[in-house]
């Protein structure tokens, strides 16, 4: 049985993870409660900053593009890369001015890395995938208090920031299956999922034609007014009027259509084969660029790419690690190309994870690599200038030596969303008081008092 959020407590309790000795299970309890506790007791957080004002927004984008990783890839493959007996040739790890960077694997991004900063000293709360997963999109321990009613960012990002005026959705998600949506917020907040495949937004025009879905439509209109103006109905019946009213503005819209069909050309450019169907990420990708391009109202975009989960032959010369960078590589190298060539870059933060990394060193009897919390985050655009690397680890990857930011310690998905804040110009301390459960809605918890906080060093 999976709970709102998707997580099958019932899996992760059987999970190996789970089984761990003593000292692992009370290790990741001991995680657990310090992102709770809000960092109170690190020895790090000296107890008089607490209180400290973290600063103000920079706004330095326009938009943000989230590639999330699905599974958690190997951060000492790609981002962070280690090298040792067991790298594999194909990798071809390469020096970029001072930063090692697996060539073979990601070419085609290797040619941005001047746009591009690495984190490196980044941590995640929990090795489970449900769990993990959950926390990086809501910024939050999903089984605090107010996970329940807590948002994607993407959603906050819409409340902040969504225009009246334009048709398209503030927050469209992309190849994105079961993840949060907007939690208390109003429901035009929520995640607009499409798995776009270039022929144009599917289920936009009415089988029996434009001149009968506009007499129904206007048939709708005039009997439902009466009742939405009466208000007898809470607000429910309003947020469904104004859902139809959106989805209206979507149909038989020339602008809209562009954005979601493109050809062979571009498919293949962005990964896919010469038989002109494109793979599922090069498209969401094109879109992507296409939402930018149109300027329609879309703020935030969450593109999905699955498959790193990699417990065995991830150095298979098909399938594994090579096959899907791959996909990663020509997608996102082709769309920061794109973004470079029209000017759009430098107004959109792109940033790419997983909920986490894997196992470091030589590889397991499978020929995998197992869950591991320490990852690390690529971080593009938004007037970046690379190569830059925040933070390093120890030679195998294991642990952050030196994090390389003004906290001086790892840094927490909370830290990430209030990068992304940031960025936006979003004050990321914000506090909300209009929840239902009428505790106050952070948009980053304990950010008020200086306990998360965005890296602002990517742009030193």
């Amino acid at each position: 049985m999976k709970d709102r959020f998707g997580i099958d407590w019932s899996q992760i309790k059987g999970s190996l993870f789970w089984q761990q000795p003593e000292l692992s299970r009370r290790l990741f309890f001991r995680h657990v409660a310090s992102a709770v506790s809000g960092y109170f007791l690190l020895p790090t957080r000296p107890l008089e900053t607490v209180a400290r004002a973290a600063g103000k927004p920079l706004g330095v984008a326009k938009s943000v593009i989230f590639v999330y990783l699905n599974g958690g890839p190997s951060h000492t493959d790609m981002f962070d890369l280690k090298t040792g007996p067991w790298t594999p040739e194909f990798e071809n790890p390469s020096d970029y001015n001072g930063v090692m960077f697996p060539q073979g694997l990601m070419p085609t991004i290797a040619e941005h890395l001047d746009s591009i900063a690495l984190l490196r000293s980044v941590r995640s709360w929990a090795a489970v995938h449900d769990l993990a997963r959950i926390w990086i999109q809501i910024a939050r321990n999903p089984t605090s208090a107010l996970s329940r009613i807590a948002p994607h960012v993407g959603s906050v990002v819409s409340l902040e920031l969504a225009a009246k005026n334009l048709p398209l959705p503030a927050f469209v998600s992309l190849n994105t299956g079961n993840s949060p949506r907007a939690g208390y917020l109003d429901p035009r907040h929520a995640p607009f999922y499409v798995s776009p495949r270039g022929d144009g937004l599917p289920n936009t025009l009415h089988p029996d034609g434009t001149a009968a879905f506009d007499r129904r439509y206007e048939l709708l209109q005039n009997l439902d007014t009466e009742t939405r103006e009466s208000g007898l109905y809470g607000p429910a019946f309003n947020e469904m009027a104004a859902f139809n009213a959106g989805g209206r503005q979507l149909m038989y819209n020339d602008d809209i259509d562009r954005v979601f069909r493109f050809g062979g050309d571009e498919k293949n450019r962005y990964g896919g084969t010469t038989n002109d169907v494109g793979t599922p990420f090069g498209n969401a990708c094109i879109t992507a660029r296409n939402l930018l391009r149109a300027n329609l109202g879309t703020r935030f975009i969450q593109i999905s790419l699955g498959g790193w989960d990699q417990h065995a032959a991830i150095y298979n010369p098909t399938g594994g690690i090579r096959t899907l960078s791959r996909q990663f590589d020509l997608g996102l190298g082709s769309l920061l190309a794109d973004l470079k060539e029209e000017g759009l870059l430098d107004q959109t933060l792109v940033f790419a994870m997983g909920e986490f990394g894997r196992t470091v060193g030589p590889i397991n009897s499978q020929g995998g690599r197992d869950h591991f919390l320490q990852q690390s985050v690529l971080m593009a655009g938004a007037r970046i200038k690379g190569p830059k690397v925040i933070g390093n680890t120890d030679e195998f990857g294991r642990n952050t030596v030196e994090p390389g930011w003004g906290r001086d310690r790892d840094i927490r998905p909370e830290d990430i969303a209030a990068t992304v804040y940031s960025a936006l110009g979003i004050d990321w301390t914000t506090i909300r008081r209009d929840d239902p459960l009428g505790r106050g809605f952070e948009y980053v918890p304990f950010a008020d008092r200086d306990l998360y906080g965005p890296v602002h060093e990517i742009w030193s």
